[in-house]
């Protein structure tokens, strides 16, 4: 040290010192940047994973609400026929018609068996081929439409209707009676499928049962 004292002036000394001290500062930015970029990137693909791992179960969560165990047990339409409770001639050709129809994809506006319905148009086409009646196309209109009945007067092949929209208070769901608890319905997941209105979720947004006059 006293070598480099004397062989350099103060000015050329400073300079030095100065020198390695913005080297040794520029090296010590350097190295807390990169920490920060590496701990950024780790925080947002955490970020990225949780939001994927909660959009997933949301979405599972939704088409369990949907669809129901019933569902889920994947009933067919000769175990659904067998379900079928008793009623009179007509009763019972419009369960089993309703039947025939599952397996039918869900699709909006449509009234397609094999090829796509709504819950709504699924309804109403089954009395139009069964009957020759035609009911209102909408859901809510089709409770209008009906003869409101307590649940003790339920018979095959009358209608059972849901609020699963937005609002707790308005009729956006409807589905046709098989037995005293089990429906016919098309699903937004899974077509058109047979539930029981037992299971909690069609429990909670049942509205009430109709009769098609």
């Amino acid at each position: 040290m006293l070598r480099i004292r004397n062989l350099l002036s103060g000015k050329e000394l400073w300079a030095l010192v100065l020198l390695v001290g913005i080297g040794i500062g520029m090296s010590s930015c350097h190295s807390t940047g990169s920490s920060v970029r590496s701990k950024h990137r780790k925080e947002h693909v955490i970020k990225k994973s949780k939001k994927k791992k909660a959009k997933k179960t949301k979405k599972g969560q939704r088409a369990s609400k949907e669809t129901g165990n019933g569902v889920g047990k994947g009933m067919d339409k000769k175990t659904a026929k067998l379900s079928i409770g008793q009623g009179t001639r007509m009763e019972r050709a419009i369960a089993e018609e309703a039947v025939n129809w599952i397996g039918t994809p869900y699709r909006y506006g449509c009234s397609d068996k094999g090829r796509g319905a709504d819950c709504s148009g699924m309804v109403m086409q089954v009395y139009l081929d069964v009957t020759g009646k035609a009911i209102p196309r909408n859901s809510a209109k089709q409770a209008e439409y009906c003869k409101s009945i307590k649940q003790k007067d339920v018979r095959v092949g009358d209608l059972v209707f849901f609020a699963t929209g937005k609002s707790e208070s308005r009729i956006s769901h409807v589905g046709i009676m098989i037995n005293d608890t089990q429906f016919v319905h098309s699903s937004t997941s899974r077509g058109v499928v047979v539930t029981d209105i037992t299971e909690p979720y069609w429990t909670r947004t049942f509205m009430g049962f109709g009769r098609v006059p």
